[in-house]
Protein backbone atom coordinates (compact mmCIF):
# COMPACT_ATOMS: atom_id res chain seq x y z
CA UNK A 1 0.00 0.00 0.00
CA UNK A 2 3.03 2.52 0.78
CA UNK A 3 4.58 1.30 -2.74
CA UNK A 4 0.96 2.48 -4.29
CA UNK A 5 0.90 5.73 -2.26
CA UNK A 6 4.40 6.69 -3.54
CA UNK A 7 3.35 5.61 -7.29
CA UNK A 8 -0.22 7.93 -7.53
CA UNK A 9 1.57 10.56 -5.65
CA UNK A 10 4.50 10.62 -8.52
CA UNK A 11 2.22 10.13 -10.68
CA UNK A 12 0.11 13.22 -9.17
CA UNK A 13 2.67 15.59 -9.09
CA UNK A 14 3.79 14.42 -12.76
CA UNK A 15 0.59 15.51 -13.59
CA UNK A 16 1.01 18.96 -11.88
CA UNK A 17 4.31 19.60 -13.56
CA UNK A 18 3.09 18.66 -17.10
CA UNK A 19 -0.06 21.51 -16.05
CA UNK A 20 2.11 23.76 -14.88
CA UNK A 21 3.99 23.19 -18.22
CA UNK A 22 1.70 23.71 -20.10
CA UNK A 23 0.48 26.91 -18.76
CA UNK A 24 3.50 28.40 -18.54
CA UNK A 25 4.01 27.32 -22.37
CA UNK A 26 0.58 29.10 -22.87
CA UNK A 27 1.04 32.33 -21.45
CA UNK A 28 3.92 32.66 -23.80
CA UNK A 29 1.81 32.44 -26.53
CA UNK A 30 1.30 35.32 -28.77
CA UNK A 31 -2.98 34.39 -29.16
CA UNK A 32 -4.89 36.15 -32.05
CA UNK A 33 -1.81 39.01 -32.48
CA UNK A 34 -3.68 40.85 -35.36
CA UNK A 35 -2.97 44.44 -35.54
CA UNK A 36 -5.27 46.68 -37.34
CA UNK A 37 -2.77 49.62 -38.06
CA UNK A 38 -5.12 53.27 -38.40
CA UNK A 39 -2.87 54.08 -41.71
CA UNK A 40 -3.22 56.85 -43.88
CA UNK A 41 -5.76 59.18 -44.42
CA UNK A 42 -6.69 62.14 -46.93
CA UNK A 43 -9.27 64.29 -48.01
CA UNK A 44 -9.90 62.82 -51.74
CA UNK A 45 -12.71 65.39 -52.04
CA UNK A 46 -13.31 69.02 -50.02
CA UNK A 47 -16.22 70.67 -51.81
CA UNK A 48 -18.57 73.12 -49.85
CA UNK A 49 -21.48 70.29 -50.39
CA UNK A 50 -19.09 66.65 -50.44
CA UNK A 51 -16.49 65.82 -48.74
CA UNK A 52 -15.08 62.28 -49.34
CA UNK A 53 -12.59 60.91 -46.32
CA UNK A 54 -10.41 57.72 -47.81
CA UNK A 55 -8.27 55.60 -45.58
CA UNK A 56 -5.80 53.17 -46.37
CA UNK A 57 -5.74 50.59 -43.53
CA UNK A 58 -3.73 47.25 -42.80
CA UNK A 59 -3.72 44.45 -40.79
CA UNK A 60 -0.45 42.92 -39.36
CA UNK A 61 -0.03 39.34 -38.07
CA UNK A 62 2.20 39.83 -35.69
CA UNK A 63 2.63 36.50 -34.74
CA UNK A 64 6.03 34.32 -35.80
CA UNK A 65 4.16 31.17 -36.20
CA UNK A 66 0.34 31.31 -36.53
CA UNK A 67 -1.70 32.19 -39.14
CA UNK A 68 -4.80 34.62 -37.96
CA UNK A 69 -8.07 34.79 -40.11
CA UNK A 70 -9.80 37.74 -40.45
CA UNK A 71 -14.15 36.29 -40.85
CA UNK A 72 -15.60 39.77 -40.51
CA UNK A 73 -15.27 43.38 -40.63
CA UNK A 74 -17.70 46.21 -40.63
CA UNK A 75 -17.28 50.20 -40.04
CA UNK A 76 -19.82 52.68 -38.39
CA UNK A 77 -18.84 56.41 -39.12
CA UNK A 78 -20.05 59.73 -36.39
CA UNK A 79 -19.78 62.98 -37.70
CA UNK A 80 -18.73 65.58 -35.20
CA UNK A 81 -20.63 68.89 -35.28
CA UNK A 82 -21.05 72.52 -33.93
CA UNK A 83 -24.27 72.67 -35.87
CA UNK A 84 -27.29 70.24 -36.45
CA UNK A 85 -26.86 67.14 -38.75
CA UNK A 86 -29.89 67.09 -40.04
CA UNK A 87 -29.00 68.18 -43.50
CA UNK A 88 -25.63 66.26 -43.36
CA UNK A 89 -25.86 62.84 -44.54
CA UNK A 90 -23.25 60.20 -44.88
CA UNK A 91 -22.37 56.75 -46.57
CA UNK A 92 -19.60 54.40 -45.67
CA UNK A 93 -17.94 51.63 -47.31
CA UNK A 94 -14.91 49.30 -47.04
CA UNK A 95 -13.27 47.35 -50.14
CA UNK A 96 -10.50 44.34 -49.22
CA UNK A 97 -7.02 44.88 -50.77
CA UNK A 98 -5.78 41.70 -50.50
CA UNK A 99 -2.86 41.06 -52.12
CA UNK A 100 -3.72 38.01 -53.89
CA UNK A 101 -7.85 38.08 -54.09
CA UNK A 102 -10.48 39.92 -55.35
CA UNK A 103 -13.04 41.91 -53.78
CA UNK A 104 -16.88 41.53 -54.25
CA UNK A 105 -18.83 43.74 -56.06
CA UNK A 106 -21.63 43.24 -53.46
CA UNK A 107 -19.16 44.66 -50.86
CA UNK A 108 -19.10 41.50 -48.77
CA UNK A 109 -16.21 40.90 -46.57
CA UNK A 110 -15.32 36.88 -47.05
CA UNK A 111 -13.23 35.35 -44.60
CA UNK A 112 -9.45 35.88 -45.31
CA UNK A 113 -6.46 34.37 -43.98
CA UNK A 114 -3.40 36.59 -42.84
CA UNK A 115 -0.26 34.33 -43.13
CA UNK A 116 2.80 34.80 -40.53
CA UNK A 117 4.20 37.41 -40.84
CA UNK A 118 2.13 39.18 -43.54
CA UNK A 119 -0.03 42.04 -43.88
CA UNK A 120 -3.20 42.60 -45.51
CA UNK A 121 -4.91 46.01 -46.39
CA UNK A 122 -8.44 47.30 -47.15
CA UNK A 123 -9.57 50.65 -48.38
CA UNK A 124 -12.33 52.61 -46.24
CA UNK A 125 -14.22 55.49 -47.93
CA UNK A 126 -16.30 57.62 -46.26
CA UNK A 127 -18.74 60.43 -48.29
CA UNK A 128 -20.39 63.08 -46.29
CA UNK A 129 -23.14 65.11 -48.38
CA UNK A 130 -24.97 68.35 -47.43
CA UNK A 131 -25.61 72.11 -47.29
CA UNK A 132 -23.65 73.13 -43.75
CA UNK A 133 -20.31 71.12 -43.84
CA UNK A 134 -18.49 73.97 -43.41
CA UNK A 135 -19.31 73.20 -39.55
CA UNK A 136 -18.15 69.59 -39.33
CA UNK A 137 -15.10 69.48 -37.20
CA UNK A 138 -14.35 65.63 -37.88
CA UNK A 139 -15.32 62.09 -38.54
CA UNK A 140 -15.06 59.29 -35.59
CA UNK A 141 -14.57 56.09 -37.85
CA UNK A 142 -15.28 53.05 -35.76
CA UNK A 143 -14.25 49.85 -37.63
CA UNK A 144 -15.32 46.33 -36.02
CA UNK A 145 -13.05 43.68 -37.10
CA UNK A 146 -12.99 39.94 -35.86
CA UNK A 147 -9.73 37.68 -35.39
CA UNK A 148 -10.00 33.96 -35.38
CA UNK A 149 -6.82 32.09 -34.02
CA UNK A 150 -6.25 29.95 -31.14
CA UNK A 151 -7.75 32.13 -28.79
CA UNK A 152 -11.12 31.34 -30.70
CA UNK A 153 -13.33 33.95 -32.34
CA UNK A 154 -12.26 37.39 -30.48
CA UNK A 155 -13.96 40.77 -31.58
CA UNK A 156 -12.22 44.39 -31.86
CA UNK A 157 -12.26 47.28 -32.68
CA UNK A 158 -10.12 50.20 -34.08
CA UNK A 159 -10.81 54.12 -33.81
CA UNK A 160 -9.87 56.34 -36.65
CA UNK A 161 -10.56 60.02 -35.81
CA UNK A 162 -10.31 62.26 -39.04
CA UNK A 163 -10.05 65.99 -38.51
CA UNK A 164 -12.48 68.03 -41.32
CA UNK A 165 -11.87 71.70 -39.92
CA UNK A 166 -8.92 73.35 -39.88
CA UNK A 167 -8.36 76.54 -38.32
CA UNK A 168 -6.09 79.19 -40.95
CA UNK A 169 -3.06 80.12 -39.25
CA UNK A 170 -3.29 83.67 -40.12
CA UNK A 171 -6.58 84.14 -38.58
CA UNK A 172 -6.15 87.52 -36.03
CA UNK A 173 -4.66 86.65 -32.70
CA UNK A 174 -4.50 88.33 -29.15
CA UNK A 175 -1.83 87.80 -26.93
CA UNK A 176 -2.10 87.72 -23.32
CA UNK A 177 0.55 90.55 -20.86
CA UNK A 178 2.05 88.52 -18.02
CA UNK A 179 4.68 89.68 -15.71
CA UNK A 180 7.43 87.84 -17.41
CA UNK A 181 5.97 86.99 -20.77
CA UNK A 182 3.05 87.41 -23.29
CA UNK A 183 1.38 84.64 -23.81
CA UNK A 184 -0.43 83.22 -27.31
CA UNK A 185 -3.05 80.55 -26.77
CA UNK A 186 -2.65 78.78 -30.51
CA UNK A 187 -6.01 77.43 -32.19
CA UNK A 188 -5.60 73.88 -33.76
CA UNK A 189 -7.73 71.68 -35.95
CA UNK A 190 -9.02 68.61 -33.25
CA UNK A 191 -5.62 66.98 -33.39
CA UNK A 192 -5.57 63.06 -33.69
CA UNK A 193 -2.86 60.19 -34.19
CA UNK A 194 -2.54 61.29 -37.68
CA UNK A 195 -0.47 63.89 -36.68
CA UNK A 196 2.68 64.46 -36.00
CA UNK A 197 3.73 67.87 -33.28
CA UNK A 198 6.42 68.44 -35.68
CA UNK A 199 4.09 69.75 -38.27
CA UNK A 200 1.63 71.36 -36.10
CA UNK A 201 4.27 73.58 -34.69
CA UNK A 202 5.36 74.58 -38.12
CA UNK A 203 2.01 75.33 -39.11
CA UNK A 204 0.14 76.54 -36.32
CA UNK A 205 2.96 78.27 -34.28
CA UNK A 206 5.55 79.52 -36.79
CA UNK A 207 3.26 81.88 -38.66
CA UNK A 208 3.12 84.22 -35.09
CA UNK A 209 6.75 82.95 -33.46
CA UNK A 210 10.08 85.16 -33.41
CA UNK A 211 13.54 83.82 -32.39
CA UNK A 212 13.26 83.34 -28.42
CA UNK A 213 9.70 82.33 -28.12
CA UNK A 214 8.98 79.23 -26.44
CA UNK A 215 6.28 76.38 -27.65
CA UNK A 216 4.38 74.55 -25.43
CA UNK A 217 1.65 71.65 -25.88
CA UNK A 218 -0.40 69.87 -23.45
CA UNK A 219 0.80 66.18 -22.59
CA UNK A 220 -2.80 64.83 -23.45
CA UNK A 221 -2.78 66.16 -27.33
CA UNK A 222 0.65 65.01 -27.39
CA UNK A 223 -0.42 61.83 -26.55
CA UNK A 224 -3.43 61.47 -28.58
CA UNK A 225 -1.05 62.35 -31.43
CA UNK A 226 1.03 59.11 -30.52
CA UNK A 227 -1.96 56.85 -30.78
CA UNK A 228 -1.74 56.58 -26.83
CA UNK A 229 -5.71 56.40 -26.08
CA UNK A 230 -7.86 53.74 -25.53
CA UNK A 231 -11.47 52.64 -25.75
CA UNK A 232 -12.61 51.37 -22.43
CA UNK A 233 -14.58 48.84 -24.31
CA UNK A 234 -10.79 47.21 -25.44
CA UNK A 235 -10.33 47.01 -22.13
CA UNK A 236 -10.48 44.30 -19.87
CA UNK A 237 -10.00 44.87 -16.18
CA UNK A 238 -9.10 42.22 -14.25
CA UNK A 239 -8.61 41.05 -10.65
CA UNK A 240 -5.96 43.87 -9.25
CA UNK A 241 -7.62 46.50 -11.02
CA UNK A 242 -11.08 45.58 -9.77
CA UNK A 243 -10.34 45.93 -6.35
CA UNK A 244 -8.03 48.64 -6.05
CA UNK A 245 -9.80 51.25 -8.01
CA UNK A 246 -12.30 51.34 -5.18
CA UNK A 247 -9.68 52.59 -2.87
CA UNK A 248 -8.98 55.98 -5.13
CA UNK A 249 -10.53 59.55 -4.60
CA UNK A 250 -13.96 59.50 -6.97
CA UNK A 251 -12.35 62.23 -9.23
CA UNK A 252 -8.72 60.23 -10.00
CA UNK A 253 -8.16 58.57 -13.50
CA UNK A 254 -7.46 55.00 -10.88
CA UNK A 255 -10.78 55.35 -9.46
CA UNK A 256 -12.67 53.05 -12.55
CA UNK A 257 -11.44 49.09 -12.93
CA UNK A 258 -10.96 50.42 -16.86
CA UNK A 259 -8.52 53.39 -15.46
CA UNK A 260 -6.81 51.51 -13.25
CA UNK A 261 -6.34 48.62 -15.31
CA UNK A 262 -5.08 50.75 -18.19
CA UNK A 263 -2.10 51.38 -15.35
CA UNK A 264 -1.91 47.56 -14.49
CA UNK A 265 -1.25 47.16 -18.59
CA UNK A 266 1.63 49.33 -18.54
CA UNK A 267 3.36 48.60 -15.39
CA UNK A 268 2.69 45.01 -14.72
CA UNK A 269 0.08 43.50 -11.60
CA UNK A 270 3.35 43.41 -9.35
CA UNK A 271 4.48 46.57 -9.33
CA UNK A 272 0.81 48.62 -8.87
CA UNK A 273 0.35 46.13 -5.82
CA UNK A 274 3.38 46.79 -4.61
CA UNK A 275 3.12 50.54 -4.82
CA UNK A 276 -0.32 50.08 -3.51
CA UNK A 277 0.25 48.55 -0.33
CA UNK A 278 3.65 50.50 0.72
CA UNK A 279 1.46 53.73 -0.53
CA UNK A 280 -1.15 53.00 1.93
CA UNK A 281 1.43 51.93 5.00
CA UNK A 282 3.62 55.35 4.39
CA UNK A 283 0.08 57.48 4.20
CA UNK A 284 -1.40 55.76 7.53
CA UNK A 285 1.64 55.50 9.54
CA UNK A 286 4.33 58.17 7.91
CA UNK A 287 1.94 60.64 7.34
CA UNK A 288 3.64 60.58 3.62
CA UNK A 289 0.79 60.72 0.78
CA UNK A 290 1.63 60.01 -2.81
CA UNK A 291 4.10 57.39 -2.31
CA UNK A 292 1.85 55.14 -4.80
CA UNK A 293 2.12 57.51 -7.31
CA UNK A 294 6.10 57.43 -6.84
CA UNK A 295 6.37 53.81 -7.00
CA UNK A 296 3.51 53.14 -10.07
CA UNK A 297 5.20 54.79 -12.29
CA UNK A 298 5.32 58.01 -14.17
CA UNK A 299 1.95 56.80 -16.21
CA UNK A 300 0.05 56.61 -12.85
CA UNK A 301 -0.04 60.40 -12.93
CA UNK A 302 -0.31 60.75 -16.19
CA UNK A 303 -4.16 59.01 -17.24
CA UNK A 304 -6.67 60.41 -18.29
CA UNK A 305 -9.96 58.56 -17.36
CA UNK A 306 -13.10 59.06 -19.68
CA UNK A 307 -14.49 62.36 -19.54
CA UNK A 308 -10.61 64.19 -19.15
CA UNK A 309 -10.70 65.97 -22.45
CA UNK A 310 -12.47 67.55 -24.98
CA UNK A 311 -15.00 65.26 -27.92
CA UNK A 312 -14.37 62.78 -29.45
CA UNK A 313 -11.42 62.16 -26.22
CA UNK A 314 -14.01 61.93 -23.97
CA UNK A 315 -14.87 58.76 -24.34
CA UNK A 316 -11.35 57.18 -24.42
CA UNK A 317 -8.70 56.74 -21.73
CA UNK A 318 -5.76 58.95 -22.63
CA UNK A 319 -2.15 58.02 -21.44
CA UNK A 320 0.87 59.75 -20.81
CA UNK A 321 2.94 60.60 -24.13
CA UNK A 322 6.19 58.45 -24.58
CA UNK A 323 9.67 59.79 -24.65
CA UNK A 324 7.89 63.53 -24.33
CA UNK A 325 11.96 64.70 -24.32
CA UNK A 326 12.56 63.52 -27.53
CA UNK A 327 9.68 65.00 -28.87
CA UNK A 328 10.66 68.09 -27.61
CA UNK A 329 14.24 67.88 -28.22
CA UNK A 330 12.93 67.22 -32.06
CA UNK A 331 10.20 70.25 -32.23
CA UNK A 332 13.47 72.46 -31.58
CA UNK A 333 16.04 70.70 -33.52
CA UNK A 334 13.53 71.26 -36.98
CA UNK A 335 12.08 74.73 -36.01
CA UNK A 336 14.93 76.68 -33.95
CA UNK A 337 11.86 77.22 -31.22
CA UNK A 338 12.56 75.97 -27.39
CA UNK A 339 9.62 73.55 -26.73
CA UNK A 340 8.18 72.06 -23.65
CA UNK A 341 5.76 69.30 -22.99
CA UNK A 342 3.08 70.25 -20.10
CA UNK A 343 0.48 69.13 -17.84
CA UNK A 344 -1.81 72.31 -16.31
CA UNK A 345 -4.83 71.98 -15.50
CA UNK A 346 -7.19 75.03 -13.88
CA UNK A 347 -6.28 74.36 -9.59
CA UNK A 348 -3.39 76.33 -11.01
CA UNK A 349 -1.10 73.01 -11.09
CA UNK A 350 2.07 73.36 -13.86
CA UNK A 351 4.00 69.79 -14.46
CA UNK A 352 6.46 70.39 -17.15
CA UNK A 353 7.18 66.63 -18.45
CA UNK A 354 9.84 67.75 -20.82
CA UNK A 355 11.80 70.70 -22.01
CA UNK A 356 14.41 72.64 -24.14
CA UNK A 357 17.66 73.42 -22.55
CA UNK A 358 17.62 77.00 -21.49
CA UNK A 359 14.67 77.93 -20.38
CA UNK A 360 14.44 80.09 -17.38
CA UNK A 361 13.73 78.17 -14.07
CA UNK A 362 10.31 79.32 -13.07
CA UNK A 363 9.17 81.00 -16.41
CA UNK A 364 6.77 77.77 -17.22
CA UNK A 365 4.85 77.58 -14.24
CA UNK A 366 4.41 81.70 -14.17
CA UNK A 367 3.35 82.04 -17.61
CA UNK A 368 0.75 78.55 -16.95
CA UNK A 369 -0.08 79.26 -13.95
CA UNK A 370 -3.59 80.08 -15.20
CA UNK A 371 -4.68 77.28 -17.86
CA UNK A 372 -4.19 79.87 -21.07
CA UNK A 373 -5.13 76.63 -23.06
CA UNK A 374 -8.18 75.88 -21.08
CA UNK A 375 -10.28 72.38 -19.82
CA UNK A 376 -12.99 73.05 -21.88
CA UNK A 377 -13.32 72.36 -25.94
CA UNK A 378 -11.40 75.64 -26.51
CA UNK A 379 -9.38 73.98 -29.08
CA UNK A 380 -6.08 75.52 -28.16
CA UNK A 381 -3.06 72.65 -26.97
CA UNK A 382 -0.55 74.75 -27.87
CA UNK A 383 0.80 78.01 -26.24
CA UNK A 384 3.16 80.12 -27.49
CA UNK A 385 5.49 82.30 -24.90
CA UNK A 386 7.73 85.52 -25.91
CA UNK A 387 9.66 86.19 -23.24
CA UNK A 388 9.99 89.62 -21.60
Amino acid sequence: MGSLGILIGAIALLLVLGWIAIEVQYRRRPGNRLQLRAGTWNLDVYESQHYRIVGDMEFVNQTQRLELMVPEVSATAMLLSKDSLDTVQHTLRITPCHPDADARDDGYWFGYIVKIGKTTRMEVVLDVVGDQLEALQAAWIKVRYVTYGPQGRVPKTRHVIVPLRFPSPDAPIQWRAGDRADILPVKTHLLTHLDDPVEVVKRYVMPHAQPGDIVTIGETPIAIMQDRFRHPTTVQPGWVARRLCYYFMPTSSLATACGMQTLVDISGPWRVVFAFLVGAIAKKFFKRPGMFYQLAGEQARLIDDVTGTLPPYDQFIVLGPEDPQRVVNQIKAETGLAAAIVDVNDLRAVKVLAASSGIAPGLLEQALITNPAGNADEQTPVVLIRPK
